[in-house]
C-alpha cells in the first residue's frame, strides 16, 4: 500500500483532488466498517465535514429514543440487532428529504452478513448509491488499548461486553467486509497509525478510486 509523507500528501490533496472525489461521489454514499474502537466515528466525521455529507450510524439510530426498548437492551449487551428489525428501522433514514441532493457517510450500515443487498438496494433507491466501502483494519490488541484510554459512556463499552462485540464483528460483520471486497467496492486502510496518517490514506485511496472510474 502506498504511503506518502504528510507534507507531500497535503501538496497532492489540493482543491483539484478534492473536486475529483466530490464529482465522483455526487449524491452517493460511503459506508465505513471496522471493529470497536477502530476510528469509524472519528473518520466518519472527517468525511462528513469534507463533503458536507450527513453522517448516519445505524447503531446511533437504534440507541436513540427512536429505537425500540427491546432492541436497545439487545445491543446494550453487545449483540447485533436482528436483521429484519434493523433494516426496517434504519434504512428509511436514507430517504429523508433533508438528504436529497447530498452525499451520505454511513457508519457501518448493515452489520450482519445477509443485509448487504438490502442496504445496496435502499441506498440506490434513495439516490445515494454506495460508491465505496472503507474498512479500518486494526487488531483486537489495538482495540483493547484504545478501549483502556477511551472516555467510555455507553453500556456496551463494559469490558465483558466488549468481548461479545469482538465476536459479533468476527462472526457476522467481517463476512460483510468480504462481500464488498468481492464487489470491488472495498478500500482497506490500516487504522493503527496516527489519526492524520489514516485520514491521509483514506483520501488518497478515495482519490485513486475516483480517478479510476
Amino acid at each position: 500500500m502506498l504511503k506518502l509523507p504528510h507534507l507531500l500528501y497535503n501538496w497532492l490533496m489540493n482543491d483539484v483532488e478534492i473536486k475529483t472525489i466530490r464529482d465522483w461521489l455526487q449524491t452517493g454514499s460511503i459506508n465505513i466498517f471496522g471493529m470497536p474502537f477502530s476510528g469509524k466515528d472519528t473518520h466518519g466525521h472527517e468525511l462528513s465535514k469534507m463533503f458536507n455529507a450527513p453522517l448516519i450510524g445505524g447503531g446511533d439510530i437504534l440507541r436513540s429514543s427512536k429505537g425500540p426498548k427491546h432492541i436497545q437492551e439487545h445491543i446494550g449487551k453487545g449483540h447485533l440487532a436482528p436483521s429484519d428489525e434493523y433494516l426496517a428501522i434504519v434504512l428509511p433514514y436514507l430517504e429523508r428529504a433533508e438528504f436529497n441532493g447530498r452525499p451520505l457517510i454511513l457508519s457501518t450500515v448493515g452489520r450482519w452478513h445477509g443485509e448487504e443487498s438490502s442496504v445496496l438496494e435502499a441506498a440506490k433507491k434513495s439516490g445515494h448509491s454506495v460508491k465505496a466501502v472503507i474498512y479500518l483494519s486494526i487488531t483486537e490488541d489495538e482495540a483493547r488499548k484504545r478501549w483502556m484510554l477511551a472516555n467510555r459512556q455507553r453500556d456496551d463499552d463494559a469490558e465483558h461486553i466488549l468481548e461479545t462485540r469482538f465476536k459479533e464483528f468476527h462472526d457476522k460483520t467481517l463476512p460483510v467486509v468480504e462481500y464488498y471486497r468481492d464487489l470491488g467496492l472495498l478500500i482497506e486502510v490500516d487504522g493503527i497509525p496516527a489519526r492524520q496518517q489514516v485520514t491521509d490514506e483514506i483520501f488518497l485511496q478515495l482519490a485513486a478510486l475516483a480517478k479510476s472510474q
